[in-house]
């Protein structure tokens, strides 16, 4: 490491490009948080969209209520 005390301009020459580093990697961030919001929304989208595509249909064609024979059984095993 370079231990010799620097000058008042080294510094702010390295605090300056320091900060200019952090405001591109922010800006970087930023752009992913944003993609990654759009896919969420897409998504969201495509989903919802099917959903509700199933509910009409279901709507539209109820299943039929399924009849279990539970008394004949019942009364055949008495009998």
């Amino acid at each position: 490491m370079d231990e010799e005390p620097k000058s008042a301009a080294e510094l702010k020459e390295i605090r300056l490009k320091r900060k200019r580093a952090q405001e591109v990697e922010g800006i970087k961030a930023m752009a992913e948080i944003a993609a990654a919001d759009i896919a969420i929304r897409k998504r969201t989208e495509t989903l919802r969209a099917l959903r509700l595509a199933k509910e009409a249909a279901e709507r539209d064609n109820p299943p039929e209520p399924k009849v279990k024979p539970k008394a004949k059984a019942r009364a055949a095993k008495r009998g």
